[in-house]
């Protein structure tokens, strides 16, 4: 049985697990621009090549939307506030980790701070955490936390998964504002990763983050905003992602770009960290 609102599960054909905790093999997405099937989801296994389709012919927006709805208070919690309260300005292992990634720093004001020791749920362990205030896109609503626990060296912390969203509490139309809205101007770059965005700031400021391809894909037209810049993730949900996109913006008059790294399934972040 194939679950179609999931990003990436066990392959239903040859069975095989993701590597290193990852959730499988068998990714699910759109099909990206240029090809016949442009925009229809389907799934791939990257190790025995099995793929399908969903029976129903729904738009892949819809599908990338209705996995990021399935529960979740629309607020952000007490607990949740008071813990953001607790975090601190970028310093630490937490900047140190951003600069071993090639990742330009964002501005104090922004929503991404870190904190020297955070336990990590599933194992109990505690380890320096990046923490970002994820918030509704057009409304400001503060929604949920992301949190990604990290090494001085650039490296994940040994823990799975090294990245966590606050359980209970939505993320759909959430984005992480790396760059406060009084920095926003005529233009904004978006990507779907904290790394991937911080990379793209290195030649284009202020950006945001997405959390993962369904925002991405949901991103809304934003009023005030004249030119829309998109760092794609170079796999199948990453370019399906930006294309769907790149089209309502261009669609609702807005001038659009998108880029991304030159490699199949690599994004703007690898590309900075190969040159640091």
């Amino acid at each position: 049985m194939i679950d179609w609102q999931a990003k990436r599960q066990p392959c239903p054909e040859c069975g095989r697990e993701g590597e290193r905790g990852s959730r499988g093999t068998f990714g699910i997405g759109p099909m990206p621009a240029g090809t016949k099937h442009a925009g229809r989801l389907h799934g791939h296994c990257f190790r025995c090549g099995f793929k399908a389709w969903p029976d129903s012919e729904e738009e892949v927006m819809h599908c990338l939307t209705e996995r990021t709805t399935r529960h979740g208070r629309d607020t952000l919690s007490e607990p949740a506030r008071s813990l953001w309260h607790q975090c601190r300005s970028l310093a630490g292992d937490g900047l140190a980790y951003l600069l071993a990634r090639g990742c330009a720093v964002p501005p104090a004001d922004a929503d991404l701070r870190w904190l020297p020791a955070l336990r990590h749920p599933p194992s109990a362990m505690r380890y320096p955490a990046l923490v970002a205030l994820v918030t509704d896109a057009v409304t400001g609503e503060a929604m949920t936390l992301h949190r990604t626990w990290v090494r001085f060296d650039g490296e994940k912390a040994p823990v799975a998964p090294a990245r966590m969203l606050l359980g209970g509490h939505r993320k759909a139309g959430g984005v992480i504002r790396l760059w406060p809205n009084e920095a926003v101007g005529a233009g904004l770059g978006v990507a779907e990763g904290i790394e991937t965005a911080l990379s793209m700031a290195h030649a284009l400021q202020p950006v945001w983050a997405c959390i993962d391809a369904g925002n991405l894909a949901a991103f809304p037209v934003l009023p005030g905003i004249e030119a829309l810049t998109i760092a794609a993730d170079n796999d199948l949900a990453g370019r399906g992602a930006a294309d769907s996109c790149a089209r309502r913006w261009h669609a609702a008059g807005r001038e659009v770009r998108i880029v991304m790294a030159p490699t199949e399934r690599t994004d703007l972040n690898d590309v900075a960290r190969a040159a640091a």
